[in-house]
This record gives C-alpha cells, sequence and structure tokens, in this order.
C-alpha cells in the first residue's frame, strides 16, 4: 500500500481531527484555487484536485505536490520539489508564496512572480508559517504537526526571536554555504529538542575549515553530526524528537555562538553525499511570550586534499550514571581506552546537564600515575584557576596550541569524570532532555602534526569563561567575581525581548567587582560581559 493509498482512507477520520495536511489544502482552497483549479490550471498545477469529495480532492493535490516535480525549469535544475519534506528551501511551492516571510528565500527572476500573483491577497503569515512548519516537520500524510494557535500568538506580537536583528549573512559565493535549523516554536516556560536529517547535496568532497555556529541566546546547545555512509536510512525527513546515534559521527558541539576557525593546514572532510543530523536543544525562559528557535551554521569550504590534515571528532559518553535526589554529592567515572594510537588534540570539551557541579578529564599516563589536562570549571578548562566556577550552561572548549601529543592505548588513554549534586524531585539518569543529566566528553584530533600551522593563542576560538553573578535574584546591587575582569570590562543587561536594560563599565580589581542597578522593572534578564580582551561570560539572573 502507497503512502498516498494510505492517505486517502484516513483522510475521513484526519478532516474531523483537523490534522495539519488538511488545514495546508484547506489554506491552498482559500488562496490558489482561482489560478490552480481543476479546470485550467496554471503552470499544469492542479491544487484543487480530482475527486467526488474533500477528501479525495485532498488525497489528489498531496499526491501531485509531494516530492513533486515543479514545471519551473529553474527550480528543477536547483533540486527542488513542490514540497520537499523537511526542506521549505527546496520546496518550490513555499518559495513561491513566502513573501519574505523567511527572508533567506528570494526567488530568482527565473522562478517567477510570487503568488499568489498582484491584485490577489498574500496568504497570511499564520497560513505561510502553518505551511512551512508542516514542511518544517516532514509534511506527515496525517496527525497535527503543528499548534496552530501558537503560531497566532506568535505573530500577534507576543513574541521572542532567536535573530531579533534578522538572518546572520551567509559566506560570500565561492567560501561556503549556510545550513539552517527552523525555525520552531516554544510555549512560554517550554523547551524541546530536535534532531533533522539534513541533505547537504555536495557536489564535490570538500574540505571544511570553518564553522560558524549562530545559536540564540535561549540555546542549550546545538551539536552536529554526521550519518556514516547508508546511515540516514529509515531516517524520516523533518523535525524528530527521537535521538538515532546507531550510525552517526561528531562534527562539533557548542553550548554558545561559537565561531570554530580550525588551525591552518588542517580540515574536516565532508564528501560527496555526507548528510548532517543537526540537534538543537532550546529552553523558552519567558514565562508570556511564545519563543521562534532558529540556528544558522555557516560552512567555510576549500577543494577536497587542500589540507595537510583531516580534524576528526569523537564525542564519548557514560550512560550507566545514575543521580539520586537526596541532594549528596555524586561522581561518575569512565576510563577511555580505545587503541587508536598516538593522536594529536585540539580540542577538549565536556557536558552535563543542570545538576552538574563539575567536569574533569585525566591522562593516563603509563607509570598510573593521572594528570589532569581539562576542567570544565575553569575559563578555557584550563585546570588551575584560582576562582573554579562550573556552569553547566556554559562548560567551555579547552583548545591546545600547539596540538596535544596524547597516546589512546588500552593501557593508557583518558579518564573522563563529572559530579553532580540533585535537588530535583526525582532521582534521574543518562537522557536527551534537561530532566535528565548527561555524561559527554568531546575531543577532536589530528593523526599528525605535519603542515599544521598554529594560530597565536589570542587567535583561538574564544568561548564563554565561567563568572559568578550574585545574589541571584538580586535587588539594588550585584556582585560579581570573573577573572576575566581585572582589566576593562562592561556589564550588560538585557530584557527577554533582547533590548538592552542597562550597560555600565567595571570597576574591578582581582576579578571581583560591584554594580550599582538602576530601579529595573521585576523579573528575568540575560546578563552579559564582556572584557576588552576578548573574553566573555553570559547567564540569566532575576531581578526583584
Amino acid at each position: 500500500m502507497t503512502r498516498f493509498t494510505l492517505l486517502i482512507l484516513l483522510l475521513p477520520c484526519l478532516l474531523s481531527a483537523q490534522s495539519t495536511g488538511m488545514r495546508v489544502y484547506q489554506i491552498l482552497q482559500d488562496n490558489c484555487i482561482q489560478c490552480h483549479s481543476s479546470g485550467s490550471p496554471a503552470a499544469g498545477l492542479d491544487l484543487q484536485g480530482q475527486g467526488s469529495s474533500v477528501e479525495e480532492r485532498a488525497a489528489d493535490v498531496f499526491q501531485t505536490i509531494y516530492n513533486g516535480t515543479p514545471a519551473n525549469a529553474a527550480a528543477l535544475a536547483a533540486g527542488n520539489a513542490l514540497i520537499y519534506p523537511g526542506r521549505p528551501d527546496k520546496s518550490f511551492l513555499f518559495r513561491k508564496i513566502n513573501r519574505g516571510l523567511e527572508p533567506t528565500l528570494a526567488l530568482s527572476a527565473q522562478e517567477g512572480q510570487a503568488m499568489p500573483p498582484a491584485g490577489h491577497e498574500p496568504l497570511t503569515d499564520v497560513e505561510k508559517e502553518l505551511l512551512r512548519q508542516w514542511i518544517l516537520f516532514g509534511a506527515p500524510a496525517e496527525g497535527e504537526v503543528v499548534e496552530e494557535t501558537l503560531l497566532e500568538e506568535y505573530y500577534s506580537g507576543n513574541a521572542i526571536q532567536s535573530f531579533p536583528d534578522g538572518p546572520p549573512p551567509a559566506p560570500a559565493p565561492g567560501e561556503g554555504f549556510q545550513v539552517k535549523m527552523g525555525p520552531f516554536y516554544i510555549e512560554p516556560g517550554g523547551e524541546v529538542e530536535f534532531f533533522q536529517k539534513y541533505e547537504l547535496d555536495l557536489p564535490a568532497d570538500q574540505d571544511v575549515t570553518r564553522l560558524d555556529m549562530k545559536i540564540g541566546t535561549f540555546s542549550h546547545h546545538f551539536i552536529v553530526y554526521d550519518f556514516n555512509a547508508g546511515g540516514d536510512s529509515g531516517i524520516p525527513h523533518g523535525l524528530r524528537l527521537e535521538a538515532d546515534h546507531s550510525n552517526i559521527g561528531l562534527m562539533a558541539a557548542v553550548q554558545e555562538p561559537t565561531d570554530l576557525v580550525l588551525p591552518e593546514g588542517t580540515a574536516f572532510i565532508w564528501e560527496e553525499g555526507l548528510v548532517l543530523d543537526l540537534n538543537s536543544h532550546y529552553i523558552n525562559y519567558s514565562a508570556t511570550a511564545v519563543y521562534q528557535a532558529e540556528v544558522y551554521l555557516n560552512v567555510y569550504t576549500q577543494p577536497v586534499g587542500t589540507a595537510a590534515q583531516e580534524m576528526k571528532a569523537q564525542l564519548i559518553s557514560n550512560f550507566n550514571i545514575f543521580i539520586p535526589n537526596d541532594g549528596n554529592p555524586v561522581t561518575h567515572s569512565q576510563v577511555i581506552n580505545y587503541n587508536f594510537g598516538e593522536l594529536f588534540v585540539w580540542g577538549l570539551m565536556g557536558h552535563t546537564h543542570q545538576w552538574g557541579t563539575g567536569y574533569k578529564i585525566y591522562q593516563r599516563n603509563e607509570d598510573g600515575s593521572e594528570t589532569l589536562i581539562y576542567d570544565g570549571a575553569c575559563p578555557r578548562g584550563e585546570p588551575g584557576c584560582v576562582s573554579p566556577f562550573f556552569d553547566y550552561h556554559h562548560i567551555p572548549m579547552r583548545y591546545f596550541d600547539p596540538l596535544y601529543p596524547l597516546e589512546m592505548r588500552p593501557w593508557r588513554g583518558l579518564r573522563h569524570e563529572a559530579s553532580w549534586q540533585n535537588f530535583g524531585p526525582e532521582p534521574v539518569g543518562f537522557g536527551p532532555t534537561s530532566d535528565d543529566e548527561m555524561m559527554v566528553m568531546i575531543m577532536m584530533y589530528t593523526e599528525d602534526t605535519t603542515g599544521v600551522v598554529m594560530t597565536s593563542a589570542a587567535d583561538l576560538p574564544i568561548q564563554e569563561s565561567p563568572a559568578q553573578v550574585f545574589p541571584n535574584p538580586a535587588s539594588g546591587q550585584l556582585s560579581i567575581a570573573w577573572e576575566k575582569a581585572n582589566g576593562p570590562a562592561t556589564l550588560q543587561l538585557f530584557d527577554l525581548q533582547g533590548r538592552e536594560a542597562f550597560s555600565c563599565p567595571l570597576q574591578a580589581g582581582h576579578g571581583t567587582a560591584s554594580v550599582q542597578l538602576p530601579a529595573l522593572p521585576a523579573g528575568l534578564y540575560l546578563y552579559r560581559l564582556r572584557s576588552q580582551s576578548g573574553h566573555q561570560a553570559s547567564g540569566k539572573i532575576m531581578l526583584e
């Protein structure tokens, strides 16, 4: 039985349940059949459908548009479908009705005019967004995958955007390309973690020298995986809640906007036909507004073989963790003794969730001793800081200059350990949501150093440097303990709409400062600390 035969059988039930697919059909009837009726459809595209009932006509239209071939030669040459499941940017039907809703999707002259044509009312933003969301969720034949009332609330103005100034610019032509995940919408106080299979359609193998990952303030993390050859088979198109790590590798993982510029002479190798698996986790910290979550990934490339060494990445998880909710300190440890031989490490990072109090990585030496080489409570992950402070929202990546030689043997290798204190209502174990916990290590490395030219330490990618801002909640005065505040620095406070509410220079000594706050409305604010040396810290503070 085909997908569309099944759809015909299901549509009577779906109509009564107001499936998203049927809402899309209704929108097409309300806005498009003046030109695309069954009698004489423009461009041969019948959006009214054939059949004696609404259900039959809707099924006929979906069969036409789902992965349907566009009549426009430019759209066809670009690999577009009428509806390309999971990809509004490759869905010609959405591109035609977009009219600025998605600023990155401008029609070319060869793609014709926007629809409906001049003289007819364009679709409302809610109607266009519903169609975009349906596509993003894979254009399913059944079920309600989009909460329309949430879209109505957002477009009524009760809204917060990840990128209020608009999409970040893409790489210049010839330098690379931009990947977008989203948008998806989160109710006030809610959170969601989505995965998305993303086909790159690379024309040939590429060296990737830079990944500029742009995420919003409310993002918890963004991870780029890649499927092994054929590993995406059976993974559905579109946004999904279920992780499938059975046949993937790691590319990069960040908790803050990060411009990951690889050392000169190194590159990730992305092969022709490569399919990514994108993972975005957002939390809506507003109690009243709908949040629009988006991620942009700017990928910078060069011809394959230009780099002397391939940069590789490993994600290592300890699934065997259990943290009781008794408030007592708990530590779990895992030995990593893969027989990889000699590696040269560029980056190390750990990852926990909300009950995490520490994360460390040790090098295991041949004589049985260990050397601490990463501390997630220290700026840049470098052990030995004066005022350790672990912030699970901003766990730093440690970059090594020069690359750090490491013997990965069964009797040597690494050991990572994480610590927690669970004051929550339930015991927790390993899991993907912020109500669960994690113990994950990320390592980027090469297998040789020949041809690698390291930048100066000051030019390495800047990660957040943890700071203590207290009390929290605060009233009238803030105290700041931040190692990077020994020189000139600035404090900024932003409301949940992203508007600056307060800014002042820090008069700091020995890494501490006090700030007298003006009378600001009570509520949750986002703070950002920036030092003149280029370091920054950010977080959330409640004002009473």
